[in-house]
C-alpha cells in the first residue's frame, strides 16, 4: 500500500532576508525554523532543506542496509550513518557523502562494503536524489 508523507513550509519575506517554519505535518513531531543564513552560512539553531535531506538520506539508507543484510542472513547489531549533503549557493546541492559504520557478527568487510552499496543504489531516497553524485564510506566495527 502506497503512503505518502507531508510536510509544509510557511515563508515571509525576501529569500535573503526572510524566514520560515518547515513543519512535520504527517508525524506532527516538529516545526522548525529556516533561513537563507541557516542554509548558506551557519545553522544558528536553524534548520536547512540539505538537513532535511540528509536526515531522509540516513535513516533511508540504514533501513535499506539493514533489510539488506538481514535477508542475506547477517543481521546487524547495529548501523550508523551519517549523510553529509553539501549546498553551494548559485548552484546547488554539490554531493552527498553516506559514512556508515556497522557491527554485523559473521561478516567480512567486503561483504559488508558490498552490502553497503547494494542499499546505495536501492534506498528510495538515493533514488529520488540521482541527479546528485552521492558518495560511501562503510566501515565494519567490533
Amino acid at each position: 500500500m502506497a503512503t505518502t508523507r507531508t510536510a509544509t513550509t510557511q515563508w515571509k519575506g525576501a529569500l535573503l532576508d526572510g524566514s520560515g517554519v518547515v513543519s512535520l505535518d504527517t508525524s506532527g513531531v516538529g516545526s522548525f525554523d529556516v533561513t537563507w543564513a541557516s542554509r548558506s552560512e551557519t545553522a544558528n539553531g536553524k534548520t536547512s532543506p540539505e538537513e532535511l535531506i540528509a536526515a531522509a538520506h540516513s535513516s533511508c539508507f540504514s533501513m535499506a542496509l539493514s533489510h539488506g543484510l538481514a535477508g542475506a542472513g547477517t543481521p546487524p547489531q547495529s548501523l550508523e550513518t551519517k549523510a553529509d549533503v553539501t549546498f553551494q549557493p548559485g548552484e546547488g546541492i554539490t554531493g552527498i557523502v553516506l559514512s556508515v559504520r556497522g557491527q554485523v557478527p559473521g561478516l567480512s568487510a567486503e561483504d559488508f562494503q558490498q552490502a553497503a552499496e547494494t542499499a546505495k543504489a536501492n534506498c528510495p531516497v538515493s533514488k529520488a536524489l540521482a541527479g546528485t553524485t552521492i558518495t560511501l564510506n562503510a566501515e565494519l566495527v567490533g
